[in-house]
């Protein structure tokens, strides 16, 4: 094992990393925390190592620098009494880098189980900087709580933001030329659809569908499956499905498991929950509670479910295009997903579609692709007069296809906007 290490960090040092995309997130390269990125299969994380490293390269020298996949299977099985061998390995090629800082890369760490005693020991008693991925949420949870204490900062990790999609595409964005909105609005019908993963990207729809289906087949099998000792995987597809074709819809437990029931499935209902919080551990899946004063009331009402991204809806839903408020939904999600966990529904007369804590604001927003209808208009404008005397705020947004207004009532305001003009402008929007 320790020559194959060698061989590994030989070949990594004197590889050249290209076509790298930056992305919209800000690491630090010298902290003195252990940096970890968290998110879903497929969604940037090792690129993104990759962009810190290729960053490190430009100061530093290259032999400073180890990287490691866990997953390569070359490595397979690898156990917690092999890491050490790493640094034995490293050493032994550099002798003279003992007395220097190094920076080591861990790619997809979660595959050793108690990675996480190997990565404390060696942060704590060498000059080394620490750089680690994961596709679990429990490495935001259990493992990182309980074991790093305090030893690490996270970031998670999506697929491409609409902005970062259209970097991606190469388009500009210049929401005051007629010219850029064109493309801009070109780009936002198919990445509503489409979705975010680079790899999908500018692809035929049939070989898009053929990626997204690989990743949900990692995700279902890799990291729920086999993580979690799942012998019945034919329920846990049929959960995806369910899963991913009713995105930004109330979902039951109880309907769900009657359901599935009915369809010949042996289940209790702590399965479905149980099969549920795995999904959301892979990062496939979100659930948004209502909002309540009580954890306990929040629980007993249903919960609203998203998607990671738009893309795995159209694995299961041929009939996408009829359902753009979902699809707008969802995207709205993950825009507020990815500043912030504090997210709710709220319900009282009408349901308004998120409350969301920021960390200096408090926000309301509904979702509605056309309000060209009287009814549906005045629906969501008092649904939202009603949140905002709620929450005492006296702002709130109503997000559209392409309507664009504000609405002065009282001493409250709703600003109605295009989604692409929310999604673009940044805190500006917010």
């Amino acid at each position: 094992m320790k020559e194959l290490f060698k061989r590994i960090i030989t070949d990594f040092i004197e590889k050249d990393i290209n076509g790298i995309l930056p992305r919209a997130c800000t690491i630090p390269l010298d902290s003195k925390k252990i940096i970890s990125l968290i998110g879903v299969r497929r969604s940037g994380k090792s690129s993104i190592l990759f962009d810190l490293i290729n960053k490190l390269r430009e100061n530093i020298s290259r032999e400073n620098i180890i990287y490691l996949n866990f997953e390569d299977d070359r490595l397979f099985p690898l156990k917690l009494e092999h890491l050490d061998l790493i640094l034995e390995a490293y050493y032994e090629l550099y002798p003279h880098k003992r007395d220097e800082k190094i920076y080591l890369f861990l790619d997809e760490v979660q595959v050793v189980q108690e990675w996480e005693l190997y990565v404390r020991r060696i942060h704590d008693t060498l000059d080394i900087s620490i750089f680690i991925t994961g596709s679990s949420a429990k490495l935001l949870s259990t493992e990182i709580a309980t074991s790093l204490r305090g030893r690490t900062i996270s970031f998670e990790i999506f697929p491409f933001s609409f902005e970062e999609y259209l970097s991606y595409k190469n388009i500009e964005v210049n929401l005051h030329s007629s010219k850029s909105l064109s493309f801009i609005k070109n780009a936002f019908e198919s990445y509503i659809i489409d979705g975010g993963f680079a790899e999908t990207i500018g692809e035929e729809s049939y070989i898009a569908r053929k990626i997204l289906s690989d990743y949900l087949g990692l995700i279902v099998f890799k990291d729920i499956a086999e993580r979690h000792n799942i012998v019945n995987t034919s329920l846990l597809k049929h959960l995806n499905k369910y899963c991913f074709t009713n995105i930004a819809t109330l979902l039951s437990f109880t309907k769900l498991y009657n359901e599935f029931k009915s369809q010949g499935f042996r289940l209790s209902k702590d399965t479905i929950f149980n099969y549920m919080a795995y999904l959301e551990d892979a990062y496939a899946l979100f659930t948004v509670p209502i909002f309540r004063n009580s954890i306990k009331e929040e629980q007993r009402n249903p919960k609203k479910i998203y998607a990671v991204d738009n893309g795995f809806k159209k694995m299961y839903d041929y009939a996408i295009s009829e359902d753009k408020s979902k699809l707008y939904e969802n995207i709205a999600f993950l825009h507020l997903r990815r500043q912030t966990k504090n997210i709710y529904y709220y319900k009282g007369t009408q349901e308004v579609d998120f409350y969301a804590k920021l960390d200096e604001k408090e926000l309301l927003v509904n979702i509605s692709y056309e309000i060209k209808d009287e009814k549906t208009r005045t629906r969501e404008v008092n649904g939202l007069l009603e949140a905002m005397e709620y929450f005492h705020l006296q702002e709130a947004y109503l997000i559209t296809k392409d309507e664009k207004e504000t609405l002065v009532i009282d001493d409250k305001k709703i600003f109605i906007l295009p989604m692409v003009e929310w999604l673009l402008r940044g805190d500006e929007a917010l």
